[in-house]
């Protein structure tokens, strides 16, 4: 029986660990030949070795998001290998305490820290849609992009204030593409993950989590494949009415 992305060509960055690996392998399951981008090519190599151990098709690529020659050495490599680019999620990104700003206010976090954040969250989801839209236009039949936003792209967080500054601009990225691709027949979404089991939640204490938990009605963590299966259907022809959505997926979280 075909997946839902049988014969599709999809390119996920940030796929060395966490969200970005599980949904790799999620769209590798249904039928999708993988580009599988990473800041640490070895690890990228890491999820590759699962996609093709299961019987997949899959290539890794170094890079970093927030480097464009990086970012238009993906894309060609892909099409380069696979011939096109039918879907792409981008989920690279860094965590709320990428550049020891954890726990300042606003007034506290330096100027280095925030453009630190925004070029990876921000400008990196930017970057990586510029050339897989271009990429899209040029082929002329389409497409479908993911981006990882957040809830902390809906809400605001106290402490964290570059995190959900960057995630509130990934969702606004987002809808205006999608509003100026829509005739092109290029679908833009997001996904806005909760508080998810991966490693940029390791460090998280007990205290932490049980503190979080308390704030989510269904009193646990999301697993990455529960985010890797939305990714995938907001990838497919199943959701071809969707664009310009953020779909938030955080154990009611939001709705409390």
């Amino acid at each position: 029986m075909a997946g839902i992305l049988d014969g599709k060509v999809a390119l996920v960055t940030g796929g060395a660990s966490g969200i970005g690996r599980a949904a790799a392998v999620a769209m590798s399951k249904e039928g999708a030949r993988v580009a599988v981008a990473g800041k640490a090519p070895e690890r990228a190599a890491a999820t590759v070795a699962l996609i093709n151990a299961a019987g997949g098709q899959a290539v890794a690529l170094g890079g970093d998001v927030a480097n464009e020659a990086d970012v238009v050495a993906m894309v060609a490599r892909t099409v380069a290998v696979f011939g096109r680019i039918d879907c792409a999620f981008n989920s690279a990104g860094i965590s709320s305490r990428a550049g020891g700003s954890v726990g300042q206010r606003t007034h506290e976090i330096s100027r280095e820290n925030f453009d630190g954040m925004l070029a990876v969250n921000l400008t990196g989801v930017f970057l990586c849609m510029k050339h897989e839209i271009a990429q899209m236009l040029k082929q002329g039949f389409g497409g479908a992009i993911v981006n990882t936003a957040s809830i902390a792209g809906v809400v605001g967080m106290p402490t964290v204030t570059h995190y959900v500054a960057a995630k509130h601009g990934v969702i606004g990225l987002t809808k205006t593409a999608a509003l100026e691709y829509a005739k092109d027949k290029i679908r833009l979404n997001c996904v806005s993950p909760g508080f998810i089991d991966t490693p940029m939640t390791e460090h998280w204490t007990m205290k932490i989590r049980d503190d979080l938990m308390a704030a989510v009605p269904m009193n646990r963590l999301g697993l990455p494949e529960e985010i890797a299966e939305a990714v995938v259907w907001m990838c497919s022809e199943k959701a071809s009415y969707m664009t310009g959505a953020s779909h938030i997926i955080d154990g009611g979280f939001c709705a409390a």
